[in-house]
């Protein structure tokens, strides 16, 4: 079959006023681990173009606040969430968070990152790899005990590495590829649920 990028969920995103058709990814995330609820502080790495903010706002409701963050401009104005037009490698989130009085841990952290593709499956795997683990160490600095955290990772042989990485800080590690995934898509998504922070030897 042909690639079509206006398929079904693309014209169901339309219909229901989502930014994306990556939307039902994390709404399908959701529904299986229910991993947001209202009240909740969620933090959405690589937002743009903000579908699974959107997602997020709807979810934890007026109580809730949202941080996204992309390389990209988000352009989406949500009564309960903030967004910031950064690269995460570079940015000092400890700042933007006390500009806009978002007050650390995070209940959820979000990570739909990916790298610009080369077309070298190798070179796209391994920066893929890399924001995972840029993720990972942002939740480990801001992701409260029990939190939840989901990554978006270029299947690849670091698939095991990334997830014995996880299950060494998650209680419950889970993956899943959404059915809104694109056939000739190589991603897949890391759920880690129970977040257990290391504790640091006296």
């Amino acid at each position: 079959m042909a690639y079509n990028p206006k398929d079904y969920y693309f014209r169901k995103a339309k219909a229901e006023n989502y930014a994306a058709r990556s939307v039902f990814k994390i709404q399908e995330i959701d529904e299986r681990f229910r991993i947001i609820k209202p009240g909740q502080k969620v933090l959405d790495l690589g937002a743009a173009p903000g579908s699974w903010s959107q997602f997020a706002s709807m979810k934890v409701g007026p109580q809730g606040r949202v941080l996204g963050i992309d390389i990209q401009a988000i352009k989406l104005t949500l009564p309960n969430s903030v967004f910031i037009t950064a690269d995460m490698r570079d940015l000092n989130l400890e700042q933007v968070m006390t500009e806009h009085e978002i007050t650390p841990p995070f209940d959820v952290v979000l990570s739909d990152m990916a790298p610009k593709t080369t077309g070298i499956r190798i070179t796209d795997q391994a920066r893929s790899m890399e924001l995972c683990e840029l993720a990972l160490t942002t939740a480990e600095r801001f992701l409260k005990p029990r939190g939840n955290f989901v990554a978006k990772l270029f299947h690849s042989d670091e698939f095991e590495t990334f997830r014995k990485l996880l299950r060494d800080r998650f209680g419950k590690v889970e993956v899943l590829r959404p059915k809104s995934t694109r056939k000739e898509s190589k991603e897949i998504y890391f759920i880690a649920l129970q977040f257990e922070p290391k504790k640091t030897k006296a």
